[in-house]
């Protein structure tokens, strides 16, 4: 059976019957308050056990004028019904050892008597016994479907306790509380449907009378009658006493917990017997089972199991929601996508990251198509192919890539495609991203399929390694994805507020302008953090590399109509307000272990390097490449900052490279002009900062490739913990 029958049958089964199971483990817990809480007044006796009817019986007799009933309840509670001396009435609990009074029976308050009452048939009478019966055994199938999913999540029996991925506390929590607590809750399922079924007269059965031949015997004591000297006060529930004392046509009836018995007062020979049905025996042990009345731990237990069924709705419907909340939204049919981004996901976690890469794609124009990968099909005009995918059980594909292999065999593309794969999973589990290897695999034996990145995988969800696989799928297809790991964290923060202090107006000469935004409260960022804003106010998000120029935040950007992020804030004047979210960037910081540092920039990329510079207070040795197409006003403004800059020690030397005047000069020129530097620069444990266009990264990797084989016979690969990069 398939791991997606089980689920299904799993949340059907808590949706039909979640309403019902709330009001009854709400109540289960109330009443199990109640079990601990009368057990709290010290009625019971400690020897109570080691008590037989011999001792207490005629102890009884000599304390009261007459005794009608005797009973003992659950909690080993004894109690009396009978007349004193005076013919008073006395109803009370009693210390069996002397007949003493030690306390008052108190009747249940009405509002434990309502929850009972509320807990037993919902106030509907057979036919809420009914409902409640029904609802148990389902509870009880939730329960077995849910140890059977446990089961597949933890690879078998053997793996049922190992550490549980915590995805999120929802997730988690219903695993983990589900495991601890999966036997007091089948307890608390399978006793009340017995129950049910008893009151169904489901399991028949005949009380059995068993005769006893009278004999004649001599008066004994009650002291010394054999089956009250051998019964002893545990077994008992409740005892009749004879009307008249002395009379032999009066026997005491003792009601056992499985057999009533008739014993002759004078004699003490056992007049009759009658051994309960084997269904009020079983009625018995469930309802004691059920209702936890006979411990006190039990009935904590119980309680704990109630409370937690209720915490088990809560986090269940969450869990349904988040791999639901998701959705997946195309613009584009999948015969025109460009990029097709399919998704083998069991709760949803990993479309969270794959829809992020969607949004992104076509924020930035293009024809990005998304499906689960059980939607494989023909895509005439694809040119990339990326899987996203987890790993499920031992080694097997998730719900919704389960048949994948055999689509992808079926349905060959007919023109060359690229495709790279990502694996999610956790290390914790031997077949870590399994199942991803194989779709690599796969997709490697197909003629038309041409890998552009290696396999990458993703341990417990790790946006560090997330962004690992989206630098490198940047870099090989020039298509831009954010690589800061707070972009793809799946809580989004509440936004703050920022309020515009200065901005700049740009023109036909220089279409990029400057915007200075002031956080309305104290905000923690330094310079290469991203803002996230929000131009429609809905989840589409644009980042900005940020430069700090004090405690404000500056941005460069280029306009470019009909830019979604560019036009918006361009439209914003000095004392507009705006609401957006600062992400760290933490591996795009200045780093402080690094004395001597090489900064590259074009374009607007330089930002965060200008804030970076004026924050230099340590002094470090920096040294600023940056590349634009004209030598205009803007850039007039970075000659003259690169000046105060040095004049104060924060920067070692500006460098400037204009590709459209009439000595044209790219950033790569620049650099090797200066190969020597960038070749001791890394020699000597430097650290190279990359900020703007893809294309303009890939280009300076190569040049800084030809100086590393050229001086040090290296690779640039070996030295790749000293180059930091933000492109976009």
């Amino acid at each position: 059976m398939t791991v997606s029958i089980w689920r299904y049958a799993h949340l059907a089964l808590a949706i039909i019957s979640s309403a019902f199971l709330l009001i009854l483990s709400v109540t289960g817990v109330i009443l199990a308050y109640d079990a601990i809480d009368e057990k709290a007044p010290a009625y019971r006796v400690e020897n109570f056990q080691e008590l037989n009817l011999g001792q207490v019986l005629p102890t009884l007799r000599d304390s009261y004028f007459e005794v009608i009933e005797v009973k003992v309840d659950h909690n080993d509670f004894v109690t009396i019904d009978a007349l004193d001396e005076n013919g008073n009435p006395v109803k009370s609990y009693i210390d069996p050892n002397s007949g003493k009074k030690i306390g008052d029976i108190k009747p249940k308050s009405d509002f434990i008597n309502w929850t009972t009452a509320l807990h037993r048939s919902l106030f509907l009478k057979e036919t809420g016994r009914a409902i409640v019966g029904v609802v148990s055994f389902i509870l009880f199938l939730i329960s077995i479907s849910g140890f059977v999913l446990i089961l597949k999540r933890q690879q078998g029996i053997k793996h049922f306790f190992t550490r549980i991925r915590k995805d999120f506390f929802s997730q988690y929590f219903h695993v983990v509380s589900g495991r601890l607590l999966l036997i007091p809750i089948l307890i608390v399922a399978l006793t009340g449907t017995i129950i049910f079924m008893v009151r169904l007269d489901f399991f028949k059965g005949e009380s059995q009378e068993i005769k006893h031949t009278a004999k004649a015997g001599e008066a004994k004591d009650l002291k010394d009658i054999p089956f009250f000297k051998n019964t002893t006060l545990d077994d008992v529930e409740r005892i009749e006493f004879p009307f008249v004392p002395d009379d032999e046509a009066e026997p005491f009836i003792v009601h056992l917990k499985d057999r009533s018995v008739s014993v002759n007062q004078v004699t003490g020979e056992i007049i009759s017997e009658t051994k309960y049905p084997y269904s009020a025996v079983l009625e018995k042990i469930n309802l004691d089972l059920h209702t936890g009345k006979t411990s006190r731990v039990w009935a904590f237990i119980l309680g704990l199991a109630s409370l937690n069924i209720v915490f088990f709705i809560y986090t269940g419907f969450v869990i349904m929601f988040r791999r639901t909340r998701t959705k997946i939204k195309n613009q584009y049919k999948s015969k025109d996508a460009e990029i097709v981004l399919l998704v083998g996901s069991e709760n949803g976690t990993t479309l969270t990251f794959a829809d992020n890469i969607h949004k992104q794609l076509l924020g930035q124009g293009k024809k990005s198509f998304l499906a689960q990968m059980n939607q494989y099909e023909a895509y005439p005009n694809a040119q990339q192919l990326v899987i996203f995918t987890s790993t499920y059980g031992l080694g097997e594909a998730p719900t919704n890539a389960n048949r994948f292999e055999n689509l992808v065999k079926k349905t060959p593309q007919d023109h060359p495609i690229s495709f790279s794969v990502v694996g999610f999973g956790s290390k914790s589990y031997a077949d870590y991203c399994e199942f991803a290897v194989s779709v690599n695999q796969i997709l490697n034996e197909q003629s038309w399929a041409t890998e552009l990145v290696n396999l990458c995988t993703v341990n417990d969800r790790s946006t560090q390694e997330f962004v690992h696989w989206a630098q490198l799928w940047s870099e090989k297809s020039l298509l831009a994805l954010a690589t800061a790991p707070t972009v793809y964290e799946s809580k989004i923060p509440n936004l703050k507020e920022f309020e515009v202090v200065e901005k700049s107006i740009p023109t036909e000469e220089n279409s990029t302008f400057k915007i200075i935004l002031k956080p309305t409260n104290k905000q923690i960022f330094e310079s290469g953090d991203l803002l996230a804003i929000y131009p429609e106010n809905n989840n589409k998000e644009r980042f900005y590399s940020v430069g700090k120029v004090g405690q404000n935040i500056q941005l460069l950007v280029k306009l470019f109509p009909g830019g979604l992020g560019s036009e918006y804030l361009n439209q914003l004047k000095i004392g507009s307000k705006i609401n957006g979210r600062i992400m760290e960037n933490a591996k795009f910081h200045l780093p402080n272990d690094a004395q001597n540092v090489a900064m590259i920039a074009n374009g607007t990329g330089i930002a965060p390097f200008l804030g970076m510079i004026d924050e230099n207070s340590s002094k470090k040795n920096i040294r600023l490449y940056s590349g634009f197409r004209f030598d205009n006003s803007q850039a007039k403004e970075y000659q003259k900052f690169g000046q105060e800059q040095q004049s104060k020690g924060h920067l070692e030397s500006l460098h400037l490279a204009f590709s459209r005047e009439e000595n044209k000069q790219y950033v790569m020129d620049l650099i090797k002009n200066d190969e020597v530097y960038f070749a001791d620069l890394l020699k000597n444990g430097g650290i190279i900062m990359i900020c703007g266009a893809l294309k303009m990264q890939r280009d300076v990797e190569k040049a800084l490739e030809e100086i590393t084989l050229k001086y040090h016979q290296q690779p640039l690969s070996s030295y790749e913990n000293q180059i930091l990069t933000d492109c976009y």
